[in-house]
């Protein structure tokens, strides 16, 4: 049987929502959500939090997630990616003689993930032999159509498609930010999540919000509160 990790990165220095991986969303700090999704799942032999901020490892803790370690202050500012906190935190467990067949990267700003997304996923990458999945969505509107502003002045990037029909474009997606499922060897083998090997489980614009402003953390709120009442 596999042994899988669950890596929730949670910094400290939020710059547009101050505090963003704590703030309160609908009664319970955010990233409540997302440890929650983890446990529920039964899917992981450990469910931990990278942070370099003891408040949020205290909230952490408080939802049920482990923090063995603090983050480096190498992983804690605004250039460090999540590949690279996902390395390092792979790098300390194996350390400490722990290694893991899978992991999980949940954001600690993803309320709309759930212990079904999470276990679909992870069946798809066992299933078809995948090296990583992850929730994405479709555009609202076809890509082959997006226009260009440039000193004022519209064009096409895609001039060849400007008498196109939507509904003859091919649909393109975009990865959802909520959750990256992968094998431990894939990510330290290739340094990164995608791979030719990439599946992805689609989901519509009612069970995802970016949230980078005030404004999106509104209409998460909206959002969540919405299928919670449509159950």
């Amino acid at each position: 049987m596999s042994k899988n990790l669950c890596i929730i990165p949670a910094r400290g220095g939020s710059k547009r929502i101050p505090r963003k991986n704590i703030k309160n969303f609908l009664g319970k700090p955010i990233i409540a959500y997302s440890i929650t999704a983890a446990l529920e799942s039964k899917l992981f032999d450990e469910v931990m939090v990278s942070t370099d901020d003891e408040e949020i490892a205290e909230v952490a803790k408080k939802y049920g997630a482990k923090v063995p370690f603090m983050r480096s202050q190498k992983n804690a500012d605004d250039f460090a990616t999540t590949v690279d906190v996902l390395l390092e935190v792979t790098q300390k467990y194996e350390a400490s003689d722990q290694t893991f067949d899978n992991i999980c990267c949940i954001y600690p700003t993803a309320p709309f993930t759930t212990s079904v997304k999470l276990k679909e996923a992870f069946h798809k990458l066992q299933q078809e032999d995948l090296d990583s999945v992850f929730p994405i969505m479709a555009y609202s509107y076809p890509i082959q159509r997006s226009l260009r502003l440039k000193d004022d002045k519209i064009t096409f990037f895609y001039p060849e498609f400007e008498e196109a029909r939507s509904q003859d474009l091919e649909d393109a997606f975009h990865d959802a930010g909520q959750f990256y499922f992968f094998k431990t060897k894939s990510l330290l083998e290739n340094k990164t999540i995608f791979s030719v090997k990439t599946g992805g489980i689609v989901i519509n614009e009612l069970e995802a919000q970016d949230i980078d402003s005030k404004t999106d953390w509104k209409i998460a709120e909206i959002k969540y509160e919405f299928i919670q009442s449509s159950k």
